[in-house]
């Protein structure tokens, strides 16, 4: 694959697992001529269905316009985690914006991941749901970290999380690299592709119309009735939703400052057989709790999905399996010499809070994007959000709307460097467990 900015030659996916094992394929319809809808959507990821699904069920005309194919970018290219909150942690947002603010987000955070499991039930989506994800400690500091997580949540009435000691750990994920660690009950993984997939096609049988590889060129956001333009066509609505997070590019220049796309990077391995259940007995997935994380799960035919890595700007390294290989062994050394089949790269949309945005730029064009890394959920929960908001109801837009963005240092030509240079501090810290 080619630089993550742009769109690959013909829409095609990426060389990914998620691409060759996906169950839906979709004959691209491309926008042509002038169309009018209800809502126009920018963007074919969990956001803009998660958006298209919540207003169709309403009974509005929506139009979704993507220029590559549905899940092309992050959404049909993540770990598969259905790892319940933002990045920015309850305890960072009570401390910046308030106890109100801590006590809103600290209502939802649990909401995105029942959002997907209601959408998986209701259009039967095939996408190998399953329940469970655990957070791995390297260090003390690491524990102290889940401990006060645990406790933080249950102050806001979550008490799904158990706390792992090593022997515990490793009756779920047989390594020694973990000290203990804390298993949330309410997280879970599955096909993120097929997810997508499957949304679209509930969209569809909604009466909801989807347009792929159509780039969009142009947005005339400001406009009492928006219109997305693309080089064949144009979609003009009532109100318009912006979905591009990390693959947005320029398009809108307004949006281009508040987020930088940031990629990650993953393998998957032979199908491993027995050898799978003996490495993941619990068969949930897992993630670290270092800044510059590893996570992975198995598949449904037991290959072992590991990703991990991050290059600010979004840009691919130049070998991705010589890149996430080392940290596979790491944490499995009997998986030293495995066979990779596949090996890909994605951006996601980094906030400089870590706190995901939602807002208008114009009288009715809505936006959402910079997730941070945990967009499986927050997008679901922003699309619902930003449903509610176009039927009438902006109690839960305008908390979002109000929470204060804060743009990169350096601008659009040195925010990369400065943060590589701030994840270096973070990155030491990690390695010398403080």
């Amino acid at each position: 694959m080619a630089n993550n900015q742009s769109y690959a030659g013909n829409g095609a996916y990426p060389d990914s697992y998620y691409a060759a094992s996906r169950n839906i394929i979709r004959t691209p319809k491309v926008l042509e001529g002038a169309v009018t809808a209800d809502v126009a959507v920018l963007g074919a990821g969990y956001s803009g269905l998660s958006t298209a699904i919540h207003l169709a069920e309403k009974g509005y005309k929506v139009v979704v316009v993507e220029g590559a194919g549905v899940g092309w970018g992050a959404s049909g290219r993540n770990g598969g985690q259905v790892v319940n909150g933002l990045n920015a942690s309850l305890d960072t947002i009570r401390r910046r914006y308030g106890d109100q603010a801590g006590a809103f987000v600290g209502s939802l955070v649990q909401e995105g991941g029942r959002i997907i499991r209601h959408l998986v039930s209701q259009y039967e989506i095939d996408c190998d749901l399953k329940n469970g994800n655990i957070y791995a400690a390297y260090t003390p500091a690491h524990m102290k970290e889940l401990e006060h997580k645990k406790a933080l949540w249950k102050s806001y009435g979550m008490d799904d999380h158990q706390m792992l000691d090593k022997a515990a750990m490793q009756k779920l994920v047989k390594t020694d690299a973990y000290i203990g660690g804390m298993l949330d009950t309410t997280g879970g993984h599955m096909h993120p592709l097929n997810l997508t997939l499957g949304e679209a096609k509930a969209l569809e049988s909604l009466g909801g119309v989807i347009y792929e590889q159509s780039p969009v060129i142009r947005v005339e956001h400001e406009a009492e009735k928006p219109v997305i333009h693309t080089a064949k066509g144009s979609v003009t609505a009532n109100t318009a939703v912006l979905c591009g997070n990390a693959y947005l590019g320029h398009v809108v220049p307004k949006l281009v400052s508040r987020v930088m796309p940031v990629s990650t990077q993953m393998i998957a391995t032979e199908p491993l057989g027995e050898r799978a259940d003996a490495l993941i007995p619990s068969d949930m997935c897992v993630e670290d709790v270092r800044y510059i994380l590893d996570y992975f799960r198995l598949s449904a035919d037991k290959r072992m999905i590991f990703g991990g890595g991050t290059v600010y700007g979004g840009t691919d390294p130049a070998d991705v399996r010589a890149k996430i290989r080392p940290n596979l062994e790491k944490v499995f050394p009997s998986l030293k010499g495995v066979k990779i089949d596949y090996a890909w790269s994605g951006n996601f949309a980094l906030s400089f809070s870590r706190v995901p945005q939602m807002g208008k730029i114009g009288k009715n064009t809505y936006f959402a994007h910079g997730y941070s890394g945990h967009g499986v959920t927050g997008s679901h929960l922003f699309g619902k959000i930003l449903s509610e908001a176009i039927h009438g109801d902006l109690s839960r837009f305008s908390q979002f709307e109000k929470l204060p963005w804060i743009p990169f240092p350096g601008g659009r030509m040195f925010r990369a460097q400065y943060s590589t240079i701030g994840s270096w501090w973070y990155q030491f810290k990690d390695a010398f467990g403080l």
